[in-house]
């Protein structure tokens, strides 16, 4: 059985002080963090999201400032549409909620940019509902505790209910209070114990009451092992690592020339490939002949 009250019990002598789990974080700060948290550790993200937030503490400063500036903000957090679309969030709430970040899911997944992880983020880390929050931590952790098995399947719509299954029952304030926490525990329990690789089961609440421990720790199969590092994904020699560099170039300067691009990447038609995604993209604009700049 899922041991709740010792994982919690963990939770209140183990939870990091994250940034945006201070007092007073507004729903827009914890939409930002889950934002900029995609896909980014949390140690690159606290410093640009503290100075974003000192910068633009409301979705109407974002939706009034250029998109060159929230470009430039955003600098190698990496995967910058996502700062297109938080600009295009800000907006939508501006215009559509009189600045205040909605408090229901459906309002939430109609926002620009936003899915069902960060909606439900949003409900159960700010506005504390019972809402179940699925990330690659959690599935994890559900994973192992809850299913037996090491290395969790493809994401399915079937980890909602399982994680919906081990939260607190009740609608009252307190019971939705506790919900949230357990929801923030077992992400947390994933990113710090239950890791992808090299798990440190024996510091782990929930070491008597795991399934895959009682069932004796079963190495995951060769079909396992493969799915999983097929969904791992390259850096290195890729287009988004050449888009990056050209972004960055982009950044440094009001203006680029191409032949300023053109030193940054040997392979020239993987470069030109990247360059014009950019441009579909809406990340970059031709200025004049060969020059180019970040959108105003």
């Amino acid at each position: 059985m899922f041991n709740s009250a010792a994982l919690l019990t963990w939770f209140t002598a183990h939870r990091r002080p994250l940034l945006w789990r201070a007092p007073g974080t507004s729903a827009w700060g914890v939409l930002v963090s889950e934002v900029m948290s995609q896909q980014t550790p949390v140690a690159r993200v606290e410093p640009q999201w503290e100075a974003w937030m000192r910068r633009w503490p409301t979705p109407q400063d974002v939706a009034q400032a250029s998109t060159a500036d929230i470009l430039t903000a955003w600098d190698r957090l990496g995967y910058p549409r996502r700062a297109l679309r938080l600009k295009e969030c800000a907006q939508a709430i501006t215009d559509r909620h009189h600045g205040e970040v909605p408090d229901d899911l459906a309002a939430l997944l109609d926002l620009p940019g936003i899915g069902d992880y960060t909606a439900r983020a949003v409900l159960a880390f700010h506005y504390r509902r019972r809402v179940p929050v699925v990330d690659t931590n959690v599935r994890r952790v559900i994973s192992r505790a809850v299913h037996g098995r090491y290395l969790p399947r493809p994401a399915r719509k079937k980890d909602l209910a399982d994680v919906e299954a081990l939260l607190p029952a009740g609608t009252d304030a307190a019971a939705e209070e506790r919900a949230a926490e357990l929801s923030t525990a077992i992400m947390e329990l994933g990113a710090l114990v239950c890791t992808a690789s090299s798990p440190r089961c024996t510091e782990c609440p929930l070491l008597k009451s795991c399934r895959w421990q009682l069932a004796g720790c079963p190495e995951p199969s060769a079909a396992e092992l493969a799915a999983s590092k097929k969904r791992v994904q390259k850096f290195q020699g890729t287009d988004r690592q050449v888009r990056g560099k050209i972004m960055a170039l982009a950044r440094a300067h009001k203006q680029v020339q191409r032949a300023e691009i053109d030193a940054v990447w040997e392979d020239k038609a993987q470069l030109a490939r990247a360059l014009f995604s950019l441009l579909d993209d809406g990340l970059l604009e031709a200025v004049a002949d060969d020059h180019f700049a970040l959108p105003r």
